[in-house]
């Protein structure tokens, strides 16, 4: 079969959903499936131009095409409004600025915004209610579905996948660090945990990867709090270096608010490894048990940073909770032949 993996990208921003549709691209061909993906550019402002991707999605007639796809899968809106016989959603996440983090107040004094989010949303529950009742529609996690229960009405199972180079994760002997890998943005949550390290008392540091429109908020948090010797800023890393510091991590911290999935929970749990979270961070909480696999705290920096002290004082205990997590890992059977079954049989 040939497979279409449609979605949409941010020029020059790279992320968890760009791994996810090269993984599906990846898994498909393994499969034996000749597959592809299909990106638009995406922006939001001014709000008419939202209204644009929307028409260009729409107009996408992918059975005309010289080599015509068989099925669409579509990742991210408005990737799903392709005009195609054969359309399978698995929902990333719906575009959430027209949802659960609509800025309200422009929402009631801007016409323009006012109408384009108005226009998100009725697309989305039409095109997603009628996918959902043609067995056509799955999302990425629990955390997905349940917001599209809550926001639209609308019930999708959630298909989990790996994490990029799942295989290639690997543990070792914990030392005093804690590894922060993401984004840094405000949305993952970063100058938490800077500012939980200005009450952490035993002798371990922070290491965080990754860059982001965050980058210099971080820098100047971690000089205003003196925690210039025990919390880094590595920006971004190789891949090798990734996984060398998750190996050899006490925990992983991944507290970001109201993740969608969160390859970073993943990837600690097979490093077995511990994952710090907080009560509120969503994707996170489908895996992360608290006191079993991981510790959940109250989104504080004192809450955590007595999580994070505890972690040290018992180090048996915290390589007990990561070893559960890599045992819950295996538990769930999560694979991408799993997924290609559900979405390319």
């Amino acid at each position: 079969m040939r497979v279409m993996v449609a979605s949409v990208q941010v020029p020059f921003v790279r992320g968890g959903a760009e791994s996810h549709a090269e993984g599906l691209r990846r898994a498909l061909q393994a499969h034996g499936h000749e597959a592809d993906v299909v990106t638009l550019p995406f922006w939001r402002e001014p709000p008419a131009e939202l209204g644009h991707m929307i028409d260009s999605w729409a107009r996408l007639r992918p059975r005309h095409w010289w080599v015509a796809p068989d099925r669409v899968i579509a990742l991210k809106f408005p990737a799903w409004l392709c005009d195609h016989a054969d359309l399978r959603i698995w929902m990333l996440h719906q575009y959430r600025e027209a949802w659960d983090q609509l800025d309200r107040p422009r929402y009631e004094r801007d016409a323009d915004f006012r109408a384009a989010t108005d226009r998100v949303r009725a697309l989305d529950r039409e095109v997603l209610g009628r996918a959902a009742r043609e067995g056509r529609l799955v999302t990425n996690s629990g955390n997905v579905s349940r917001r599209l229960a809550r926001d639209c009405g609308i019930d999708a199972p959630p298909l989990y996948h790996p994490p990029p180079s799942a295989e290639g994760i690997w543990s070792a002997e914990a030392q005093p660090v804690i590894f922060a890998p993401s984004r840094l943005e405000e949305l993952k949550r970063q100058l938490l945990l800077i500012e939980a390290f200005a009450h952490v008392r035993s002798p371990v540091s922070a290491v965080l990867a990754g860059e982001g429109t965050m980058r210099e908020a971080c820098e100047r948090r971690i000089a205003e709090l003196g925690l210039g010797s025990r919390v880094r800023l590595l920006g971004n890393v190789p891949r090798e270096e990734m996984l060398a510091w998750y190996a050899h991590a006490l925990a992983v911290w991944f507290a970001p608010f109201d993740e969608d999935y969160g390859y970073v929970t993943l990837e600690a749990m097979l490093a077995a490894k511990p994952v710090v979270t907080c009560t509120d961070s969503g994707g996170p909480l489908e895996f992360v048990e608290d006191g079993v696999t991981g510790l959940v705290r109250e989104p504080e920096p004192r809450a955590l940073a007595e999580a994070i002290d505890g972690l040290w004082a018992d180090r048996a205990r915290a390589a007990r909770m990561g070893a559960a997590g890599l045992e819950a890992y295996r538990a769930r059977g999560i694979s991408w032949d799993r997924v290609v079954e559900s979405l390319a049989c």
